[in-house]
Protein backbone atom coordinates (compact mmCIF):
# COMPACT_ATOMS: atom_id res chain seq x y z
CA UNK A 1 0.00 0.00 0.00
CA UNK A 2 1.47 3.02 -1.01
CA UNK A 3 2.16 6.08 1.73
CA UNK A 4 -0.09 9.07 2.01
CA UNK A 5 0.92 12.49 2.67
CA UNK A 6 2.31 15.99 1.33
CA UNK A 7 6.23 16.48 1.97
CA UNK A 8 7.59 20.10 1.74
CA UNK A 9 11.68 19.91 0.87
CA UNK A 10 13.62 23.12 1.66
CA UNK A 11 17.22 22.84 0.53
CA UNK A 12 19.33 24.83 -1.58
CA UNK A 13 21.28 22.43 -3.00
CA UNK A 14 19.65 21.04 -5.57
CA UNK A 15 20.84 17.92 -6.06
CA UNK A 16 19.71 17.11 -2.05
CA UNK A 17 16.34 18.34 -3.40
CA UNK A 18 16.45 16.09 -6.17
CA UNK A 19 17.51 13.00 -3.90
CA UNK A 20 15.54 13.09 -1.48
CA UNK A 21 12.47 14.29 -3.44
CA UNK A 22 12.34 11.19 -5.80
CA UNK A 23 13.34 8.87 -2.54
CA UNK A 24 10.05 10.51 -1.08
CA UNK A 25 8.25 10.46 -4.25
CA UNK A 26 8.60 6.28 -4.51
CA UNK A 27 7.32 5.71 -1.33
CA UNK A 28 3.99 7.69 -2.23
CA UNK A 29 4.48 10.61 -1.16
CA UNK A 30 3.76 14.13 -2.88
CA UNK A 31 6.41 16.08 -2.46
CA UNK A 32 7.57 19.79 -3.82
CA UNK A 33 11.00 21.80 -3.55
CA UNK A 34 12.22 25.17 -2.38
CA UNK A 35 15.43 26.54 -2.31
CA UNK A 36 14.57 29.39 0.49
CA UNK A 37 12.93 30.64 3.41
CA UNK A 38 10.99 33.53 0.98
CA UNK A 39 10.13 30.14 -1.18
CA UNK A 40 9.31 28.05 1.49
CA UNK A 41 6.84 30.83 3.46
CA UNK A 42 5.15 30.60 -0.11
CA UNK A 43 4.56 26.86 -0.51
CA UNK A 44 3.71 26.21 3.19
CA UNK A 45 0.46 28.53 2.36
CA UNK A 46 0.07 27.20 -1.35
CA UNK A 47 1.13 23.21 -0.89
CA UNK A 48 -0.02 23.20 2.18
CA UNK A 49 2.74 19.73 3.46
CA UNK A 50 1.94 17.48 6.02
CA UNK A 51 5.56 17.39 6.79
CA UNK A 52 8.53 20.10 6.41
CA UNK A 53 11.92 19.01 5.97
CA UNK A 54 14.56 22.01 6.16
CA UNK A 55 18.29 22.97 6.09
CA UNK A 56 19.52 25.63 8.49
CA UNK A 57 21.77 27.35 6.58
CA UNK A 58 19.88 29.10 3.62
CA UNK A 59 20.85 31.74 0.84
CA UNK A 60 18.13 34.42 2.73
CA UNK A 61 18.66 33.16 6.52
CA UNK A 62 18.48 30.69 9.14
CA UNK A 63 15.89 27.97 8.83
CA UNK A 64 15.36 27.70 11.93
CA UNK A 65 14.48 31.04 12.67
CA UNK A 66 11.17 31.12 11.47
CA UNK A 67 9.79 27.42 12.88
CA UNK A 68 8.12 28.70 15.82
CA UNK A 69 5.81 31.08 14.06
CA UNK A 70 5.41 28.46 11.70
CA UNK A 71 4.34 26.34 13.99
CA UNK A 72 1.79 28.48 16.04
CA UNK A 73 -0.31 28.72 12.89
CA UNK A 74 0.46 25.42 11.79
CA UNK A 75 0.88 23.39 14.79
CA UNK A 76 -0.25 20.04 13.35
CA UNK A 77 2.53 20.18 10.88
CA UNK A 78 5.80 18.07 11.87
CA UNK A 79 8.89 19.71 10.93
CA UNK A 80 12.51 17.77 10.22
CA UNK A 81 15.63 19.74 10.70
CA UNK A 82 18.74 18.99 8.61
CA UNK A 83 21.92 20.49 8.71
CA UNK A 84 26.13 20.55 8.30
CA UNK A 85 26.28 22.24 11.86
CA UNK A 86 27.04 19.07 13.28
CA UNK A 87 27.09 20.65 17.37
CA UNK A 88 25.26 20.33 20.05
CA UNK A 89 24.07 23.13 19.86
CA UNK A 90 22.13 22.77 16.68
CA UNK A 91 20.73 19.31 17.76
CA UNK A 92 19.04 21.61 21.13
CA UNK A 93 18.06 24.61 18.96
CA UNK A 94 16.02 22.41 16.30
CA UNK A 95 14.43 20.57 19.69
CA UNK A 96 13.56 23.76 21.22
CA UNK A 97 12.16 24.92 18.23
CA UNK A 98 9.54 21.78 18.10
CA UNK A 99 11.24 20.18 15.54
CA UNK A 100 9.95 16.28 15.19
CA UNK A 101 13.43 14.97 14.28
CA UNK A 102 17.04 16.27 13.56
CA UNK A 103 18.88 14.91 11.41
CA UNK A 104 22.82 15.96 11.12
CA UNK A 105 24.28 16.12 7.09
CA UNK A 106 25.66 14.26 5.85
CA UNK A 107 23.15 11.96 6.58
CA UNK A 108 21.17 8.37 5.87
CA UNK A 109 18.51 8.66 2.79
CA UNK A 110 16.45 5.58 4.68
CA UNK A 111 16.75 7.26 8.19
CA UNK A 112 15.53 10.19 6.70
CA UNK A 113 12.51 8.25 4.57
CA UNK A 114 11.87 6.83 8.25
CA UNK A 115 11.63 9.75 9.79
CA UNK A 116 8.88 11.47 7.47
CA UNK A 117 7.18 8.20 7.98
CA UNK A 118 7.02 8.44 11.80
CA UNK A 119 5.97 12.10 11.73
CA UNK A 120 2.98 11.20 9.49
CA UNK A 121 2.42 8.29 11.56
CA UNK A 122 2.35 10.62 15.36
CA UNK A 123 -0.30 12.75 15.95
CA UNK A 124 1.99 15.65 16.85
CA UNK A 125 6.01 16.13 17.30
CA UNK A 126 8.14 18.16 19.33
CA UNK A 127 8.14 19.86 22.61
CA UNK A 128 6.23 22.95 23.28
CA UNK A 129 7.56 23.36 27.10
CA UNK A 130 11.25 22.29 25.58
CA UNK A 131 10.72 24.88 22.72
CA UNK A 132 9.78 27.53 24.93
CA UNK A 133 12.67 26.79 27.74
CA UNK A 134 14.81 29.42 26.31
CA UNK A 135 17.57 27.27 26.96
CA UNK A 136 21.51 28.62 27.02
CA UNK A 137 23.44 27.56 24.59
CA UNK A 138 26.53 28.95 25.08
CA UNK A 139 30.08 27.32 26.91
CA UNK A 140 28.43 23.51 25.87
CA UNK A 141 30.71 21.34 27.39
CA UNK A 142 30.84 19.17 23.99
CA UNK A 143 33.01 19.05 21.41
CA UNK A 144 32.26 17.10 17.96
CA UNK A 145 31.02 16.82 15.07
CA UNK A 146 31.63 13.27 14.42
CA UNK A 147 28.21 11.02 13.40
CA UNK A 148 29.23 8.80 16.61
CA UNK A 149 28.95 12.20 18.31
CA UNK A 150 25.75 13.38 16.20
CA UNK A 151 23.70 9.74 17.84
CA UNK A 152 24.74 11.63 21.38
CA UNK A 153 23.47 15.34 20.68
CA UNK A 154 20.27 13.65 19.75
CA UNK A 155 19.66 11.98 22.52
CA UNK A 156 20.89 14.66 24.49
CA UNK A 157 18.13 16.86 23.03
CA UNK A 158 15.38 14.35 23.32
CA UNK A 159 15.90 14.36 27.28
CA UNK A 160 16.03 17.52 28.33
CA UNK A 161 12.45 18.28 29.01
CA UNK A 162 11.74 15.23 30.87
CA UNK A 163 13.10 13.59 33.99
CA UNK A 164 14.32 9.72 32.85
CA UNK A 165 16.99 8.17 34.78
CA UNK A 166 20.20 7.97 32.12
CA UNK A 167 23.16 5.95 31.88
CA UNK A 168 26.16 7.22 30.37
CA UNK A 169 28.60 4.42 29.24
CA UNK A 170 31.87 4.65 28.01
CA UNK A 171 35.55 4.10 28.39
CA UNK A 172 37.74 6.27 30.85
CA UNK A 173 38.37 9.11 29.95
CA UNK A 174 35.53 10.03 27.02
CA UNK A 175 33.31 12.55 28.66
CA UNK A 176 30.59 10.86 30.54
CA UNK A 177 30.74 13.76 33.67
CA UNK A 178 30.73 16.32 30.19
CA UNK A 179 27.26 15.05 29.32
CA UNK A 180 26.10 14.54 32.59
CA UNK A 181 27.02 18.25 32.58
CA UNK A 182 25.52 19.32 29.58
CA UNK A 183 21.91 17.23 29.95
CA UNK A 184 21.79 19.56 33.88
CA UNK A 185 23.02 22.53 32.39
CA UNK A 186 20.47 23.15 29.39
CA UNK A 187 17.89 21.25 31.25
CA UNK A 188 14.53 22.09 33.37
CA UNK A 189 16.25 21.69 36.81
CA UNK A 190 19.48 23.76 35.19
CA UNK A 191 19.04 26.16 38.36
CA UNK A 192 19.17 24.04 40.84
CA UNK A 193 22.42 22.12 42.27
CA UNK A 194 24.82 19.30 40.11
CA UNK A 195 26.48 17.31 42.43
CA UNK A 196 28.70 14.54 41.12
CA UNK A 197 29.88 11.47 43.08
CA UNK A 198 32.54 9.29 42.02
CA UNK A 199 31.79 5.48 43.69
CA UNK A 200 35.45 4.21 43.21
CA UNK A 201 37.24 7.45 45.03
CA UNK A 202 34.94 6.98 48.06
CA UNK A 203 36.21 4.16 50.53
CA UNK A 204 33.50 1.25 50.53
CA UNK A 205 32.28 1.78 54.04
CA UNK A 206 31.22 5.50 53.51
CA UNK A 207 29.45 5.07 50.05
CA UNK A 208 26.00 5.31 52.02
CA UNK A 209 27.37 8.37 54.54
CA UNK A 210 28.39 10.22 51.31
CA UNK A 211 25.79 9.02 49.39
CA UNK A 212 22.14 9.53 51.87
CA UNK A 213 24.01 11.47 54.78
CA UNK A 214 24.61 10.28 58.73
CA UNK A 215 23.34 11.60 62.29
CA UNK A 216 25.66 12.77 64.81
CA UNK A 217 27.13 9.91 66.67
CA UNK A 218 26.25 7.61 63.87
CA UNK A 219 29.92 6.40 63.68
CA UNK A 220 32.99 7.78 64.94
CA UNK A 221 34.09 10.61 63.60
CA UNK A 222 30.32 11.78 63.14
CA UNK A 223 29.65 15.24 65.11
CA UNK A 224 27.08 16.64 63.58
CA UNK A 225 24.30 15.77 61.46
CA UNK A 226 25.39 15.96 57.86
CA UNK A 227 23.59 15.96 54.28
CA UNK A 228 24.32 13.68 51.54
CA UNK A 229 24.76 13.87 48.20
CA UNK A 230 20.66 13.14 47.01
CA UNK A 231 19.90 15.84 49.95
CA UNK A 232 22.11 18.24 48.82
CA UNK A 233 21.30 17.80 45.13
CA UNK A 234 17.48 18.40 45.72
CA UNK A 235 15.72 19.54 43.01
CA UNK A 236 18.68 19.31 40.53
CA UNK A 237 20.71 16.24 39.17
CA UNK A 238 22.76 13.71 41.23
CA UNK A 239 25.60 12.47 39.17
CA UNK A 240 26.10 8.79 39.98
CA UNK A 241 29.84 8.19 38.44
CA UNK A 242 31.40 4.29 37.99
CA UNK A 243 28.29 2.94 39.25
CA UNK A 244 29.87 0.09 38.57
CA UNK A 245 32.25 0.08 41.13
CA UNK A 246 29.25 0.44 44.06
CA UNK A 247 28.82 -1.90 46.64
CA UNK A 248 25.73 -4.91 46.74
CA UNK A 249 24.67 -3.29 50.09
CA UNK A 250 24.91 0.76 48.77
CA UNK A 251 22.97 -0.98 45.56
CA UNK A 252 20.10 -2.28 47.98
CA UNK A 253 19.75 1.44 49.53
CA UNK A 254 20.31 2.73 46.52
CA UNK A 255 17.48 1.04 44.83
CA UNK A 256 15.07 1.58 47.65
CA UNK A 257 15.72 5.09 47.90
CA UNK A 258 14.89 5.76 43.58
CA UNK A 259 11.53 3.68 44.30
CA UNK A 260 10.14 5.69 47.12
CA UNK A 261 11.87 9.14 46.99
CA UNK A 262 12.75 9.20 50.03
CA UNK A 263 16.26 9.13 52.20
CA UNK A 264 17.14 7.99 55.62
CA UNK A 265 19.86 8.95 57.33
CA UNK A 266 22.90 6.83 58.33
CA UNK A 267 21.56 6.43 62.19
CA UNK A 268 18.93 8.04 61.74
CA UNK A 269 15.29 7.31 61.83
CA UNK A 270 13.26 9.55 59.86
CA UNK A 271 13.35 9.62 56.04
CA UNK A 272 13.21 12.66 53.48
CA UNK A 273 11.94 13.37 50.57
CA UNK A 274 13.88 13.92 47.89
CA UNK A 275 13.50 15.08 43.99
CA UNK A 276 16.19 14.93 42.13
CA UNK A 277 16.98 13.20 38.94
CA UNK A 278 19.88 10.66 38.89
CA UNK A 279 22.56 10.26 35.83
CA UNK A 280 24.43 7.24 36.43
CA UNK A 281 27.41 6.76 34.15
CA UNK A 282 30.16 3.41 34.13
CA UNK A 283 33.01 2.18 32.48
CA UNK A 284 32.28 -1.03 33.16
CA UNK A 285 30.09 -3.45 31.07
CA UNK A 286 26.89 -4.12 33.72
CA UNK A 287 24.92 -6.74 32.57
CA UNK A 288 28.26 -8.96 32.99
CA UNK A 289 28.62 -7.84 36.73
CA UNK A 290 24.70 -8.92 36.88
CA UNK A 291 25.98 -12.06 35.95
CA UNK A 292 28.45 -12.29 38.50
CA UNK A 293 26.48 -11.27 41.20
CA UNK A 294 28.36 -7.98 41.59
CA UNK A 295 25.14 -5.71 40.23
CA UNK A 296 21.52 -5.80 40.99
CA UNK A 297 19.95 -6.34 37.60
CA UNK A 298 16.32 -4.59 39.46
CA UNK A 299 18.57 -1.47 39.64
CA UNK A 300 20.56 -2.23 36.11
CA UNK A 301 16.49 -1.43 34.88
CA UNK A 302 15.97 1.49 37.10
CA UNK A 303 19.35 3.23 36.26
CA UNK A 304 19.13 2.28 32.12
CA UNK A 305 16.12 3.94 31.42
CA UNK A 306 17.75 6.43 28.46
CA UNK A 307 21.46 4.40 27.66
CA UNK A 308 23.45 7.00 25.93
CA UNK A 309 27.12 5.21 24.72
CA UNK A 310 29.92 7.43 24.38
CA UNK A 311 32.20 6.51 21.78
CA UNK A 312 36.13 5.91 22.09
CA UNK A 313 38.10 9.00 21.02
CA UNK A 314 39.94 6.25 18.48
CA UNK A 315 36.14 5.83 16.96
CA UNK A 316 36.07 9.20 15.98
CA UNK A 317 38.87 10.65 14.78
CA UNK A 318 37.48 12.84 12.74
CA UNK A 319 37.46 15.43 15.82
CA UNK A 320 40.39 14.70 16.58
CA UNK A 321 41.98 17.93 15.57
CA UNK A 322 38.80 19.82 16.58
CA UNK A 323 39.31 18.63 19.98
CA UNK A 324 42.86 19.45 19.93
CA UNK A 325 42.43 23.21 18.95
CA UNK A 326 39.84 23.23 21.06
CA UNK A 327 42.01 22.58 24.08
CA UNK A 328 44.88 24.57 22.81
CA UNK A 329 42.08 27.15 22.36
CA UNK A 330 41.39 27.00 26.17
CA UNK A 331 44.53 26.74 27.56
CA UNK A 332 45.57 30.64 25.83
CA UNK A 333 42.04 31.91 27.55
CA UNK A 334 43.81 30.31 30.76
CA UNK A 335 46.67 32.64 29.91
CA UNK A 336 48.97 29.97 28.62
CA UNK A 337 50.98 31.32 24.95
CA UNK A 338 48.85 30.02 22.13
CA UNK A 339 50.05 27.44 20.04
CA UNK A 340 49.02 25.96 16.91
CA UNK A 341 49.64 22.12 15.31
CA UNK A 342 51.43 21.69 11.97
CA UNK A 343 50.42 19.37 9.41
CA UNK A 344 52.48 16.68 10.38
CA UNK A 345 51.53 17.06 13.70
CA UNK A 346 48.19 16.57 13.27
CA UNK A 347 48.69 13.63 11.02
CA UNK A 348 50.09 12.07 13.67
CA UNK A 349 47.33 12.94 16.34
CA UNK A 350 44.85 11.38 13.99
CA UNK A 351 47.07 8.17 13.89
CA UNK A 352 47.33 7.56 17.18
CA UNK A 353 44.75 5.30 19.17
CA UNK A 354 44.29 7.25 22.57
CA UNK A 355 43.46 4.19 25.16
CA UNK A 356 43.57 7.79 27.38
CA UNK A 357 40.71 8.92 25.24
CA UNK A 358 39.62 12.57 25.53
CA UNK A 359 41.53 12.83 28.48
CA UNK A 360 44.10 11.91 27.31
CA UNK A 361 44.16 14.72 24.48
CA UNK A 362 43.29 17.52 26.75
CA UNK A 363 46.69 16.55 29.01
CA UNK A 364 48.85 16.29 26.02
CA UNK A 365 47.71 19.66 24.64
CA UNK A 366 48.05 21.43 28.27
CA UNK A 367 51.63 20.07 28.64
CA UNK A 368 52.70 21.22 25.53
CA UNK A 369 50.76 24.51 25.98
CA UNK A 370 53.29 24.82 28.83
CA UNK A 371 56.46 23.23 27.99
CA UNK A 372 57.10 24.28 24.55
CA UNK A 373 58.89 26.77 23.45
CA UNK A 374 57.45 27.50 20.07
CA UNK A 375 54.56 28.56 18.49
CA UNK A 376 53.77 25.90 16.14
CA UNK A 377 53.59 21.70 18.13
CA UNK A 378 55.37 19.95 15.47
CA UNK A 379 55.33 15.86 15.26
CA UNK A 380 58.50 15.64 16.67
CA UNK A 381 57.00 17.30 19.37
CA UNK A 382 54.76 14.94 19.87
CA UNK A 383 56.77 12.05 19.24
CA UNK A 384 58.53 13.02 22.49
CA UNK A 385 55.83 13.50 24.74
CA UNK A 386 53.36 10.65 23.13
CA UNK A 387 54.79 6.85 24.98
CA UNK A 388 57.43 5.35 22.33
CA UNK A 389 54.68 2.83 21.42
CA UNK A 390 52.02 5.18 20.51
CA UNK A 391 53.01 5.33 16.72
CA UNK A 392 53.72 2.38 14.28
CA UNK A 393 57.70 2.84 13.62
CA UNK A 394 56.18 2.63 9.83
CA UNK A 395 53.56 5.56 10.42
CA UNK A 396 53.52 7.71 7.54
CA UNK A 397 51.40 11.13 6.50
CA UNK A 398 48.14 10.47 4.40
CA UNK A 399 50.57 12.60 1.58
CA UNK A 400 53.65 10.12 2.40
CA UNK A 401 51.32 6.93 1.67
CA UNK A 402 49.99 8.46 -1.70
CA UNK A 403 53.42 9.33 -2.72
CA UNK A 404 54.49 5.61 -1.63
CA UNK A 405 51.37 4.36 -4.01
CA UNK A 406 52.09 6.40 -6.84
CA UNK A 407 55.78 5.69 -6.90
CA UNK A 408 54.96 1.66 -6.60
CA UNK A 409 52.40 2.42 -9.59
CA UNK A 410 54.35 4.55 -11.75
CA UNK A 411 57.63 1.64 -11.24
CA UNK A 412 54.56 -1.22 -11.96
CA UNK A 413 53.11 1.13 -15.02
CA UNK A 414 56.79 1.54 -16.67
CA UNK A 415 57.81 -2.27 -16.57
CA UNK A 416 54.93 -2.82 -18.75
CA UNK A 417 55.23 0.51 -20.62
CA UNK A 418 58.71 -0.65 -21.69
CA UNK A 419 57.14 -3.06 -24.13
CA UNK A 420 54.30 -0.49 -24.91
CA UNK A 421 55.90 2.45 -25.93
CA UNK A 422 52.64 4.84 -27.12
CA UNK A 423 50.73 4.46 -23.54
CA UNK A 424 49.79 7.87 -22.01
CA UNK A 425 50.96 7.10 -18.42
CA UNK A 426 50.01 10.41 -17.22
CA UNK A 427 45.98 9.84 -18.32
CA UNK A 428 46.45 6.29 -17.04
CA UNK A 429 47.07 7.75 -13.55
CA UNK A 430 44.50 10.47 -13.56
CA UNK A 431 42.06 7.82 -14.57
CA UNK A 432 42.84 6.32 -11.50
CA UNK A 433 43.08 9.04 -9.12
CA UNK A 434 40.57 11.56 -10.17
CA UNK A 435 37.26 9.13 -10.19
CA UNK A 436 38.01 8.57 -6.45
CA UNK A 437 38.85 11.81 -5.79
CA UNK A 438 35.62 13.45 -7.49
CA UNK A 439 33.05 10.68 -5.42
CA UNK A 440 34.52 11.39 -2.06
CA UNK A 441 34.82 15.45 -2.63
CA UNK A 442 31.24 15.18 -3.77
CA UNK A 443 30.20 13.05 -1.05
CA UNK A 444 31.52 15.02 1.57
CA UNK A 445 29.40 18.14 0.12
CA UNK A 446 25.99 15.99 -0.43
CA UNK A 447 26.65 16.11 -4.09
CA UNK A 448 26.76 19.82 -4.17
CA UNK A 449 28.80 20.29 -7.55
CA UNK A 450 29.65 23.81 -6.86
CA UNK A 451 30.88 23.35 -3.36
CA UNK A 452 32.53 20.60 -4.76
CA UNK A 453 33.95 22.28 -7.61
CA UNK A 454 35.57 24.91 -5.16
CA UNK A 455 37.03 22.56 -3.07
CA UNK A 456 39.31 20.79 -6.13
CA UNK A 457 40.16 24.18 -7.58
CA UNK A 458 38.43 23.67 -11.11
CA UNK A 459 35.35 25.55 -12.40
CA UNK A 460 31.76 23.83 -12.73
CA UNK A 461 32.21 23.09 -16.16
CA UNK A 462 35.73 21.32 -15.76
CA UNK A 463 33.88 19.39 -12.82
CA UNK A 464 30.70 18.51 -15.00
CA UNK A 465 32.57 17.21 -17.79
CA UNK A 466 34.79 15.05 -16.09
CA UNK A 467 32.53 13.53 -14.86
CA UNK A 468 30.28 12.53 -17.63
CA UNK A 469 33.69 11.38 -19.00
CA UNK A 470 34.29 9.11 -15.87
CA UNK A 471 30.34 8.36 -16.14
CA UNK A 472 29.69 9.69 -12.41
CA UNK A 473 26.96 10.53 -11.49
CA UNK A 474 26.43 13.14 -8.29
CA UNK A 475 22.85 11.98 -7.53
CA UNK A 476 23.55 8.51 -7.29
CA UNK A 477 25.86 9.46 -3.65
CA UNK A 478 23.98 8.15 -0.87
CA UNK A 479 23.58 11.19 1.11
CA UNK A 480 25.33 10.54 4.48
CA UNK A 481 28.26 8.38 2.90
Amino acid sequence: MAATGAILVVDDDPAICVVVGEALRRQGYRVKTAASIRERSALLDSFSPDVLITDVMLPDGDGLDGISEILERRPALNIIILSAQNTLNTAIRATEKGAFEYLPKPFDLNELTRAVSDALGSGKGGDEEAADAGLPHDGLPLVGRSPAMQEVYRTIARVLSNDLSILVLGESGTGKELVAEAIHSLGQRRTKPFVPINMAAIPRELIEAELFGYEKGAFTGAHARTAGKFEQAQGGTLFLDEIGDMPMEAQTRLLRVLQSGEVTTVGGSKSVKVNVRIIAATNKELPRLIEENRFRQDLYYRLNVVPIALPALRERREDVILLARHFLDRAAQDGLPRKSLSEDAAQLLMAYHWPGNVRELQNLMQRLAVLSRENVITADMLRNSLPLEAVPADYAAPADLLGQAVREWAKRQLGIGLTQPNRNLHDDLLAVVEPILFQETLASVDGNQIRAAGLLGINRNTLRKKLTDYGLDPLQLRIGD
